[in-house]
């Protein structure tokens, strides 16, 4: 079998062992945190990061949720990280931000944070600081979810079909999981552009 046969096998694999039971529960939490006029906010590092920018622009166009991505302003991102620390980027911009418990974050990570590792220790301080606060917390996460899906109010795990490609996965799901979300009735508020010209 080629690599590329494999590779798309353990695609077509983890689509089949996704919980859409999950993806209901973000979907419904989404809707509410519009309704009650609250914001997301969506946190990630390095490719996850990537793809919390693109994801604050579908939500924002699509679904009319005000959503942001700490990562996006990376003056700031930087001063935190020189001045604070690593560990606190996310959490002290939530407070700045003045989280609510009508805002939701999102989170998107391969492993969801965990502290005795030393792995995205600042998605574990953000997360438990939005616990605290009493705001709803997502997750979309690989491997056993970490921090992430033992907090969150409602988390899909990218089943790992192949340890090797863990990564890989873990971030192109995101990408389809939160076009999924965007793209659905219960949210999904505009046409998208090509769409709208069948």
């Amino acid at each position: 079998m080629s690599f590329t046969t494999q590779y798309l096998e353990e695609t077509a694999e983890i689509v089949r062992r996704l919980d859409p039971t999950a993806i209901d529960r973000m979907v419904a939490i989404l809707a509410e945190t519009r309704s009650r006029q609250g914001r997301l906010f969506i946190l990630g590092v390095g490719g996850s990061a990537a793809n919390a920018s693109h994801a604050v622009n579908d939500f924002r166009k699509i679904t009319g949720i005000e959503a942001y991505a700490p990562t996006d302003n990376v003056s700031e991102l930087t001063a935190r990280t020189n001045d604070e620390g690593w560990f606190s980027i996310f959490d002290s911009w939530l407070k700045v931000s003045r989280l609510r418990p009508e805002d939701t974050i999102l989170v998107l990570s391969v492993g969801g944070g965990d502290l005795e590792r030393r792995v995205s220790p600042n998605l574990v301080a953000a997360v438990g600081y939005a616990k605290s606060i009493g705001s709803k917390v997502l997750g979309l996460v690989g491997r056993d979810g970490g921090f992430t899906a033992t907090v969150a109010d409602a988390c899909v795990i990218v089943p790992t079909v192949n340890p090797v490609h863990v990564t890989p996965h873990s971030e192109a799901f995101q990408a389809v999981i939160w076009h999924l979300l965007v793209s659905h009735p219960d949210l999904k508020q505009v046409e998208t552009k090509w769409e709208s010209l069948r």
